[in-house]
């Protein structure tokens, strides 16, 4: 009971200033109209608050442990330790931004595959997207991202201050990414992911949604071939054809039949193989 509390207390001061920056940007940008997108968004925002209180009282204790131990760890056998330390600390968070988003691009693309997407479609089912849906996650998925992005970085052996500093930036740009605006940030949108640019990989286009997978930059995706100008797709229509769910069926949405027939077929093609 204690380590729920403290994991929501936590979520309180962590999500508390989010909320109160990204409520102002909303009615800066929408002023009269920020009733009708409060109107549009606000079951999908309870399901996405939902599902934050939800990982943060079911997610957050198991992985306290797990965390301390991986910290104690990285100045014993990470590697490199020395060299991040030699360099500008400011260049040691960037280096840190980069490399975990190259593991979060890969593991964002492998996300899409057909087995891993029943978890990850939770994610791309809001249909008024907002600064809350970067927190709409299945908590298969969310446990997917918190063992996989940082790996690299603790391997490398990176400051602790480093990597913390590092992913609280990361999460403040994905809120901003999500939020309901149609900024490309001209020039500077060629170096780091835009909300417009992130809205395109949530386009309800499913061919069009295999595009712009990082979180911060956009280096990876354009290094594998996978970044679209958002341009030309400003406002898009986002969702999913399995459509949005409540609290409860995002939940179960894994477990749907169509997602079982989905496994029953590809296990029926490997055995007559």
């Amino acid at each position: 009971m204690d380590e729920q509390f403290s994991s929501l207390s936590k979520l309180a001061f962590e999500v508390g200033p989010v909320v109160a920056t990204f409520s102002l940007l909303a009615l800066l940008t929408k002023r009269t109209a920020i009733f009708d997108a409060l109107r549009r968004c606000r079951q999908e925002a309870t399901t996405n608050i939902l599902l934050i209180v939800f990982n943060a009282l079911v997610i957050g204790p198991i992985f306290v442990v797990p965390a301390v131990m991986l910290s104690e760890a990285v100045g014993k056998y990470g590697l490199l330790p020395g060299l991040w330390l030699r360099l500008p600390d400011g260049l040691t968070v960037l280096l840190a931004v980069v490399l975990i988003d190259f593991v979060a691009y890969w593991r964002h693309r492998a996300e899409h595959l057909e087995g891993i997407w029943r978890f990850h479609a939770t994610h791309h089912a809001d249909t008024a997207i907002h600064f809350l849906s970067v927190q709409r996650k299945h908590p298969v998925a969310k446990i997917i991202g918190l063992l996989f992005d940082t790996l690299l970085v603790f391997a490398l052996g990176f400051p602790v201050w480093a990597i913390v500093a590092a992913i609280i930036l990361r999460t403040w740009w994905g809120y901003f990414i999500h939020a309901d605006v149609n900024w490309t940030l001209g020039s500077l949108g060629e170096v780091l992911m835009s909300p417009a640019a992130h809205r395109l990989h949530h386009i309800r286009d499913e061919k069009l949604m295999g595009t712009n997978y990082g979180n911060t930059i956009t280096l990876w995706d354009k290094l594998f071939g996978t970044y679209l100008n958002p341009k030309p797709y400003l406002g898009c229509e986002t969702g999913i054809e399995e459509g949005t769910r409540g609290f409860l069926g995002e939940l179960a949405r894994p477990w749907e039949k169509r997602y079982r027939d989905t496994g029953s077929e590809v296990a029926e093609v490997e055995a007559q193989a």
